[in-house]
């Protein structure tokens, strides 16, 4: 029998060499850093197409081989992402947008996986619950179906998606490791041609017919990696250290490692859960040993604390960034299926940092002031299919600012959405979401209730009696 061609070309100039202006390009890679196809990225920098239209979770660190190479080479016209904008600096692609020369789409993570799997499908449109009550519902068909609104949204195809996989072989199949699947999956199947960059290129066969996470069917192009991040050293954005804590009238609040213990002592054993980037993930640290199963919207579920070892493995991180421990049972998958597991009603509960908190269980937490469009990461989607939400921040941002407010300022993320809300001084929690107000339940030891509630800005109701923070914690 006749062998098939290979798809294994020699370099990734070759490969991206025939990508013309104006092209529409699928850019995989998480976070900041994490399993950017950086040899393709750099090559496409190299080759110098312009006008592009780049959809993306985000454009990643600046200064290294993510998309952040393209906009500082002035390569993208119209941007299509998640994360347009991070607390902290101004990216170039940020200077653009502003400037008018870059178009922006902001678009929700599960949102964007959903199309490109449409597309992928033929299917030219759907229905879904996420983004409906903020902005990027705005002009979008809304339809009822079973007394729930519904937000239309359009496939999305595109001319390439440059991906990158652990291991390849010559017919293009393709096999990931960790929570590094996540968009390469449904961006592949959008693509009229998906280039590849692969750790191991392995002969036909050597990937067992089980192991093969994406079939060679939808791949056009594979090449070796060349140009890796080096993630161990990766410098990121100063975050606060879990120990530090806010002072209010001259005392000390719960630092964010005790407000994690405290939202962890919510989570019933066998409960679901997803932790959002920031305060968030320091929830997994106090549920590591008990029968909790944390859900990461990369792919990753039933996984463990941080892994603070200095050969922690790059592939397995959270969706905030940390790279974690897995434990038995530990299961990885695309990020198509991430939220099937989320807008499916499968989640217990999210837990999720945020801006602003509105008396009538608002979110708030994707859009700051002074920012080009923000970070919805997959928080809509999360709030969409939740069966409850949790809201964990400080009690007032850095200049003393109400966070729990009357109305939010802020662009909303999720409309009515909010269950309970831990902060560094309080927990309150709505009786049911059809309620207008939350009650005031527990407050940290040395406040007085007054105080607690000098610093807040929606009205509540008080419970009697008041709790205490850290006798409830884990």
């Amino acid at each position: 029998m006749a062998e098939l061609s290979s798809k294994v070309l020699s370099s990734a100039a070759e490969a991206v060499a025939d990508i013309p202006d104006g092209a529409s390009i699928a850019l995989a890679g998480f976070g900041v850093s994490h399993r950017y196809p950086s040899t393709l990225i750099t090559a496409l920098a190299d080759h110098g197409a312009r006008d592009l239209t780049v959809y993306c979770n985000g454009l990643g660190q600046p200064g290294f081989p993510t998309g952040t190479m393209l906009a500082d080479n002035h390569q993208i016209s119209r941007l299509v992402t998640c994360f347009s904008a991070r607390p902290g600096f101004v990216s170039e692609a940020e200077k653009q947008i502003q400037a008018g020369e870059m178009e922006l789409e902001m678009i929700a993570q599960g949102t964007l996986v959903e199309r490109m799997r449409a597309g992928g499908a033929g299917i030219p449109a759907f229905y879904t619950p996420t983004g409906y009550g903020s902005a990027i519902a705005s002009g979008k068909d809304i339809r009822y179906f079973d007394g729930r609104p519904y937000v239309l949204e359009r496939a999305i195809t595109t001319d390439y998606a440059l991906l990158r996989a652990q291991q390849a072989d010559g017919m293009g199949n393709l096999r990931f490791w960790g929570g590094s699947q996540n968009f390469n999956v449904s961006f592949a199947k959008a693509a009229r041609v998906a280039i590849v960059e692969a750790e191991e290129i392995v002969p036909v066969g050597a990937i067992p017919p089980d192991a093969v996470d994406l079939p060679g069917v939808f791949v056009a192009r594979v090449v070796p990696i060349t140009v890796r991040m080096d993630v161990k050293n990766l410098p990121m954005r100063a975050n606060r250290p879990p120990t530090s804590a806010r002072s209010y009238h001259g005392k000390q609040g719960l630092t964010r490692e005790q407000v994690g213990r405290r939202v962890a002592a919510l989570l019933p054993d066998e409960a679901v859960v997803n932790l959002g980037a920031g305060m968030p993930v320091q929830v997994a640290n106090f549920v590591a040993s008990r029968p909790v199963v944390l859900h990461a919207e990369n792919g990753m579920l039933n996984y463990g604390g941080f892994d603070r070892s200095d050969d922690f493995d790059p592939d397995l991180h959270d969706a905030g960034g940390q790279f974690v421990t897995l434990r038995d049972g530990t299961s990885f998958f695309d990020s198509v299926t991430s939220f099937e597991i989320a807008r499916g009603g499968r989640l217990y509960a999210v837990v999720l940092g945020t801006y602003q908190v509105g008396a009538n269980g608002d979110l708030a937490n994707w859009s700051a002031p002074g920012q080009t469009g923000g970070g919805i990461g997959g928080a809509m989607d999360l709030c969409a299919g939740a069966q409850r939400v949790i809201a964990m921040c400080e009690h007032t941002d850095s200049r003393g600012n109400a966070k729990l407010v009357a109305s939010c300022a802020y662009p909303v993320t999720a409309p009515g959405c909010v269950d309970v809300i831990v902060t560094d001084l309080a927990l309150l929690r709505r009786p049911s979401r059809s309620a207008s107000g939350f009650v005031l339940e527990e407050i940290a030891s040395g406040f007085t209730v007054d105080e607690v509630l000098s610093l807040t800005g929606m009205p509540v109701t008080v419970a009697n009696p008041v709790g205490v923070l850290q006798e409830n914690w884990l």
